[in-house]
């Protein structure tokens, strides 16, 4: 079990930047970061989470006219944007993600069926990679507030990948950050069924 301290880097005292420092995220940090993200459980193996990483000028430039107005300045000013994407062909993998089973004819039988799989783990997949970038030091501002067409014609179109959130990460500046806002307690949110 983690000690407070964890629990407090991932959950209590973690917080989304408004801005951040000029402090740079190395390649090596995102390598690390990924090799946490690919550990965590998705259903039959079938990791359908594909990660773009835009850390120059000109990668910036493309998204641009994709972030909603309100997202620029707080995007932009990130060391690393993140795209969130999942692979809708992810069961071309599965033979040898998950040896031995016939998993790849499920999905590729049925389209429904490998849409939801990969929207469903892609973004689970997306959370484990907000928990592992907060574990290795990162903060982390998730954006949907974007156009997922721009998005994926300008990054994703040649892979056949489909855009799910943002994630930029870097090293926040929170001076003025004002307090945490409220959550649901367990009793609004949760029910106990026996």
């Amino acid at each position: 079990m983690l000690d407070a301290s964890g629990l407090d880097l991932l959950f209590n005292k973690a917080r989304t930047p408004l801005r951040w420092t000029t402090r740079p995220v190395e390649e090596d940090l995102l390598r690390q970061m990924y090799d946490l993200v690919r550990m965590g459980p998705t259903s039959g193996n079938c990791s359908p989470a594909r990660l773009v990483f835009i850390t120059g000028s000109n990668g910036r430039e493309k998204l641009r006219p994709a972030l909603s107005a309100g997202n620029i300045n707080r995007v932009m000013g990130a060391p690393v944007i993140a795209i969130v994407a999942h692979d809708p062909l992810f069961f071309e993998q599965l033979p040898v993600l998950s040896p031995g089973e016939d998993l790849r004819s499920w999905f590729a039988a049925d389209v429904g069926l490998s849409e939801e799989t990969a929207f469903r783990n892609g973004t689970l997949q997306g959370g484990y990679m907000i928990m592992a970038a907060r574990a290795l030091g990162l903060d982390v501002l998730p954006v949907s507030g974007f156009d997922q067409s721009m998005v994926e014609d300008a990054f994703l179109a040649e892979q056949g990948w489909r855009a799910n959130f943002l994630l930029c990460l870097g090293y926040g500046d929170f001076t003025g950050l004002p307090e945490r806002a409220p959550r649901l307690n367990f009793d609004q949110a949760c029910r106990i069924v026996q």
